[in-house]
C-alpha cells in the first residue's frame, strides 16, 4: 500500500476545496496539459477510460485522434485567450515539459518548463479551477545551480503561490515508459536501472509512467485539500 503523501508544514485539512467543490465530489471535466507527452498521454488514456470523468479537455499543438468525451483545442490559441470556456474545469493535470537538448537552448527550455507551465496554471486558477496536479522532477530545488532542477523548483514555488485549494506535486525519478521518439541513451539508462532495482533504494529506482499517470488522476479526482508532494520513492511501484 502506498503511504499517504506528506504535506508542507502549516497546511491544515478542511472539509471543502472552495465554495462549491467538496472532497470526493464526482469529477465531470478534467483538463490535461501535455497530453502528447509520455506521462500526459498515459494520463489522458486513463482519464478517458475512467467512469468518474465525463469530459477531458486536452489542448495540444498538434491534433490528437478524436475520441468520445475528448475536447482538443489548439494550445497556442487557448493560451492567447484567457477567457476561453475551455479553461473551465473541475480539476487539472499539468505534464508539460521538455529537456534542454530537445528545446535547443536554456532559454527555450525555460520557455516551456517555466513560462508555459505557469501560464497554464495561472489561466486555470483564474477560471476557478481548484484542483491541480503537477509533474515536476526528483531533486526540484529553486536554489539548485543546475538548470533543470532549478527551473522545476522555481515553477513549483510560483504555482504554489497561485492559491490552488488542492495542489499535488509529483517528483518522479527516471521515467520508465515507451516514448514515441527514439532516445537510445535513455533506453540504456532505463535498462540498467531496472536491472539494478533490487539493489537500489526506492528513491533511486525508475518511476513507471503508468504509476505516475495513475497518481495524477487520483490526485485530481480526490482533490485532497492542501499542498502535497509525492516523491520518487512513492512512485517506484508498478501500477496495476
Amino acid at each position: 500500500m502506498t503511504s499517504r503523501p506528506p504535506k508542507f508544514a502549516g497546511v491544515a485539512d478542511c472539509c471543502t476545496l472552495g465554495p462549491s467543490i467538496e472532497i470526493g465530489a464526482i469529477m465531470t471535466t478534467l483538463f490535461i496539459a501535455g497530453a502528447t507527452g509520455l506521462v500526459g498521454g498515459r494520463a489522458m488514456a486513463l482519464a478517458l477510460a475512467d467512469p468518474r470523468i465525463t469530459r477531458v479537455i486536452a489542448p495540444t499543438r498538434r491534433a490528437v485522434a478524436a475520441q468520445d468525451r475528448l475536447v482538443n483545442p489548439r494550445l497556442d490559441d487557448l493560451a492567447a485567450d484567457p477567457g476561453h470556456a475551455d479553461w473551465r474545469a473541475d480539476a487539472a493535470i499539468c505534464a508539460l515539459g521538455t529537456t534542454r537538448a530537445a528545446a535547443g537552448s536554456a532559454a527555450a527550455f525555460r520557455a516551456v518548463d517555466y513560462d508555459l507551465v505557469l501560464l497554464v496554471a495561472r489561466r486555470l486558477r483564474e477560471a476557478g479551477v481548484g484542483r491541480f496536479a503537477l509533474v515536476s522532477a526528483l531533486g526540484a530545488d529553486p536554489r539548485s545551480p543546475f538548470l533543470y532542477p532549478r527551473t522545476k523548483g522555481e515553477v513549483e514555488q510560483a504555482i504554489g503561490a497561485l492559491g490552488f485549494p488542492s495542489l499535488t506535486i509529483l517528483r518522479p525519478g527516471f521515467l520508465d515508459g515507451e516514448r514515441a521518439e527514439s532516445r537510445p541513451m535513455e533506453r540504456m539508462v532505463g535498462t540498467l536501472l531496472r536491472f539494478a532495482s533490487p539493489l537500489l533504494p526506492r528513491v533511486a529506482r525508475v518511476s513507471p509512467v503508468a504509476t505516475v499517470a495513475r497518481r495524477l488522476i487520483e490526485a485530481a479526482v480526490a482533490g485532497e485539500p492542501g499542498t502535497h508532494v509525492i516523491g520518487a520513492a512513492d512512485l517506484s511501484e508498478i501500477s496495476g
